[in-house]
Parts: structure tokens; C-alpha cells; sequence
């Protein structure tokens, strides 16, 4: 018995085929990058640690998806795809360029519905006017970046919009009809565990389909990773065992009717300053459900 509602129980729920995720990097920036929000982007971000090798702007998204699904359908030849727009802001930039970028993905054989990771400032009402109309023939999740529910903390991680407009994108999205999800980040300088826990409290109140938990990761050549160097003592690090126990707690406050997609994030070993747990993400997974098992809860148990 699952003791949360999981992504590829979602996702079986939704397809009667095998589906995987193609990760695609279509060349966008961020209006935090560019100077329209900010400069240097969030502080603890570096774009290399979630773009695989064939990720490549020079490549078009054709090529990448041609790519991405020959190392798949070697071993899973009736695996069909959905492409994931997943470096930088995916909203970010001129409408018909979106959807050109979109429909080359869709129509890419054995792509059956995208997945867009964005900001929840950057989606205007022509293009999910657009987004709604394609939702009605195809899977269609859009990701927003939320990272913490708490206004002092996107200030400081130069995050460039308000927790108001992450929860307004989120309920604009899913009021469309629009699979629509979330990426918090648990462990962020400056928040309490009581104040991590709350921000499942928030959430539960939205109408999210899915949910990505990820630790708090410090990286080379970012602001925060050279925070972390100058100032140690601004972070709480958790080990795996802490963390294990802090995503169970996040959880019981967690609706159940939200499905979570992961607990972690794995970045390349040499970006890596810490933590560095040494686990692979079924590793930590499977660690979850073990503790969950050992202490008799499960997601939402708070809630009832």
C-alpha cells in the first residue's frame, strides 16, 4: 500500500501506455537573468545541475527529443513521451515562438502531452488561453517554481515575484482546466522547521495537481553556494536521516489529493558543495517509504 499519492501512479492513471519524460532545453532565459525582474537569477541557482548531456541549445528540440528518446526506446520500444521544457523560465518570451517550440515537440512521434517548468510571474493570459485549448486534446502539466510560501524568503533568494503571485498563477492554471504543479524547496536560509512544515499547510489549500519536494542543495557559481562559503551558520544542513523525517512530517500536513512527485534533487558530484548524501533519488524514495511504514503515517494523516 502506497502511503502517498505517487507521480507514476498519476501517471498510469492517466495513460493506458508506459510514459517517460524527455527533458528539453529550448534556449529561453528568465526575467531574472536578463535584467526585466533582475540580474544573475535566483541566488542558488545554476541551470547545469538539471540539464542532461543532450540538452543543447544549439540543438533543436526536435534533435534533442530524437536523442532523448533513442537511449528509452532501446530497452522500452512501446514507450511513448512527454516533453519536458525544463531549463530556465519555458513562458518566457514571444507567444508564437512558444507555440512553434511546443507544437515541434507534439509533433514529434511517440510525444503524447509537455510538461512546461516556469515562473509563476511569467504566464499571460494569451498563452494560457492557448495552453488551455491544446489541454483539451493533450496532457498538458505546467510547473511553476515556487520554492517557499514565505515572502521574506523570495526576497532574499532574489526570486523576483511575491508569494501572491505564485498562488495566483497556480489558481489562474488549474481554474483553466490545466494539470498544474508546484517545486518548493525545503531547507532554505532563514526558515525554521516549523516554518517549513507550514508551508504544506498553504499549499494544501490549492488546487495543485502535483508537487516536486527537493532539499536545499548549495552549488558552485552561485550567490548562495558563496554565501554558504562566507556564512555557514545561516544554513541548516540536514543529513539524509533528518531530511527523511522532515518530508514524512511535511507530508502529514500535506492534502492527500495532491500527488507528489519527488522528495529530491540529485546534481552533478562537481557542482556539488553539500549536502552530499550519496543517494540516488529511488534510494531516498525507498528510504521514505520505510520510515512511513515504521511510523504508521502517511500523507495527509495530520489532515484527518
Amino acid at each position: 500500500m502506497k502511503r502517498y499519492n505517487d507521480f507514476g501512479d498519476f501517471l498510469k492513471g492517466v495513460f493506458p501506455f508506459k510514459v517517460q519524460k524527455i527533458s528539453i532545453n529550448a534556449g529561453f532565459t528568465c526575467p531574472n537573468r536578463d535584467g526585466t525582474k533582475g540580474w544573475g537569477g535566483c541566488t542558488y541557482c545554476n541551470n547545469q545541475t538539471f540539464s542532461p548531456e543532450y540538452c543543447r541549445t544549439e540543438k533543436s528540440v526536435s534533435q534533442q527529443l530524437e536523442e532523448g528518446v533513442a537511449f528509452f526506446s532501446r530497452k522500452y520500444p512501446e514507450m511513448r513521451y512527454l516533453a519536458y521544457f525544463q531549463a530556465y523560465t519555458n513562458t518566457y518570451g514571444e507567444l508564437e515562438i512558444l507555440k512553434q517550440k511546443y507544437e515541434e515537440a507534439l509533433a514529434f512521434p511517440g510525444v503524447v502531452g509537455l510538461i512546461i517548468g516556469t515562473r509563476p510571474d511569467c504566464m499571460p493570459d494569451n498563452l494560457l488561453q492557448y495552453l488551455t485549448e491544446r489541454s483539451r486534446d493533450v496532457f498538458i502539466l505546467v510547473e511553476y517554481g515556487v520554492e517557499t510560501t514565505s515572502d521574506v524568503t523570495l526576497e532574499r533568494i532574489n526570486r523576483g515575484h511575491s508569494w501572491e503571485e505564485a498562488r495566483n498563477a497556480i489558481v489562474r492554471t488549474a481554474s483553466n482546466g490545466i494539470y498544474t504543479g508546484a517545486h518548493i524547496i525545503l531547507g532554505l536560509p532563514g526558515e525554521s522547521r516549523e516554518e517549513i512544515l507550514h508551508h504544506a499547510d498553504v499549499l494544501s489549500k490549492l488546487p495543485l495537481t502535483t508537487l516536486k519536494l527537493h532539499q536545499l542543495q548549495l552549488i558552485r557559481q552561485t550567490r548562495m553556494g558563496k554565501e554558504y562559503e562566507e556564512y555557514p551558520e545561516h544554513f541548516t544542513l540536514f543529513t539524509a536521516d533528518d531530511y527523511v523525517e522532515l518530508v514524512i512530517d511535511f507530508l502529514e500536513r500535506l492534502n492527500p489529493s495532491i500527488v507528489v512527485e519527488r522528495f529530491v534533487s540529485q546534481s552533478p558530484k562537481e557542482l556539488l558543495i553539500a549536502p552530499d548524501w550519496g543517494l540516488k533519488n529511488h534510494e531516498f524514495t525507498a528510504k521514505v517509504n520505510r520510515r512511513l511504514q515504521e511510523r504508521d503515517t502517511s500523507q495527509g494523516k495530520s489532515e484527518l
